[in-house]
């Protein structure tokens, strides 16, 4: 496109912020005006407060620019013509700020699970669900905003999701139970102190359980036009912090509506496809990638596949408590990417070819 849209990004200094910046340099679409921190580091320059965490080093196009405090009025006074924020915020400040902007007539795609589950906001994996952004348009009526907020999922949930659309359409899914395994980055900076975690799995991570358990039935839900009628089946999740750096492992067992076999799961699964999104920056040419060694994915060695876009899955096999319905296999989703700044990108993306961001 010929001019790049303009975008603010919230929360800039921690491992999310370090992602879109990462992501957003050089892309086609969307071009960083503006950058915002806590009270701490506002006003600071941008390579000055930041610990960058991620490969690489800072990016000189914002090494040098000011952050500003995270409040619309000091946004668009600096750059008044953004039009889309990327939201990395924690949860309790993102409670007041991304409504804010997105009264100001600025789209938030957010990071943050405040909103997640309000009925007439979005909560987005495009290739699971693009058709559920038409939402926004609910939520603009009733919230009177010319802006507004467009969720992504909880790092968890991607791999689950994805594998799970597929499958639903295909078999119909009945009850799912699953087994997280999930990398330090999930937690943020500084995150899990380093000698509760080495040498361990640690065995809860709060409200993590109930967000998988919740957003993957909204995903995977019909939009009738007014709201998101929740999938009907039933899931249960344990969740576990163990000490890899990057990349969320879930354990899938999944009760389908017939008999089937491993093989044709796998097929079904390698062959997923979405038109919609297929040839967007963001996307992977494979959203889902299956692997047919006994001891793969792992997130060392498999969590970038597609740029860390892609969901890999391996170890399709029977599950025995589900009898001839039954499957079981495992995912990999690279967390800070799709599951967090990646996803966000790929969500603007779709709402920018929609005619929803404009």
């Amino acid at each position: 496109m010929a001019t790049k849209v303009r975008v603010a990004l919230l929360g800039a200094t921690g491992v999310v912020g370090q992602r879109f910046i990462q992501l957003l340099q050089q892309h086609p679409y969307f071009e960083i005006a503006a950058l915002t921190a806590s009270d701490r580091s506002e006003g600071k320059r941008y390579a000055e407060a930041v610990r960058w965490l991620i490969e690489g080093d800072v990016p000189p196009e914002v090494a040098d620019m000011t952050l500003l405090a995270t409040d619309p009025a000091t946004v668009l006074a600096a750059a008044p013509d953004v039009r889309a924020a990327f939201s990395a915020l924690p949860n309790e400040i993102a409670a007041v700020a991304e409504p804010a902007f997105a009264q100001a007539g600025v789209l938030v795609f957010s990071n943050a699970s405040y909103y997640r589950m309000a009925e007439d906001v979005p909560l987005v994996i495009p290739e699971v669900n693009a058709g559920h952004v038409d939402l926004l348009s609910r939520q603009r009526a009733l919230r009177g905003w010319t802006g507004g907020i467009v969720c992504n999922t909880n790092c968890t949930v991607s791999g689950p999701a994805m594998t799970l659309r597929p499958l639903h359409d295909q078999f119909g899914v009945r009850r799912v139970f699953c087994v997280s395994l999930q990398a330090a980055s999930g937690a943020g900076y500084p995150g899990v102190p380093s000698l509760d975690l080495i040498d361990n799995v640690i065995p809860y991570i709060k409200n993590e359980e109930e967000k998988l358990e919740a957003e993957a039935r909204k995903l995977l839900g019909r939009f009738d036009g007014q709201q998101v009628v929740p999938a009907e089946f039933a899931l249960s999740a344990h969740c576990n912090r163990v000490p890899v750096l990057d990349g969320h492992m879930v354990a899938m067992s999944v009760e389908l509506g017939g008999p089937v076999a491993p093989e044709d799961v796998a097929q079904v699964l390698r062959n997923f496809s979405c038109p919609e999104v297929a040839d967007l920056p963001t996307a992977p040419r494979s959203p889902i990638v299956v692997r047919d060694e006994p001891d793969r994915p792992q997130p060392r060695r498999d969590r970038m596949a597609g740029g860390g876009m892609s969901v890999v899955v391996g170890r399709v096999r029977p599950e025995p408590l589900f009898g001839s319905h039954g499957v079981k296999f495992m995912t990999l989703t690279h967390n800070t990417l799709r599951g967090a700044a990646g996803g966000s990108v790929l969500n603007a993306e779709l709402l920018l070819r929609r005619g929803l961001l404009r």
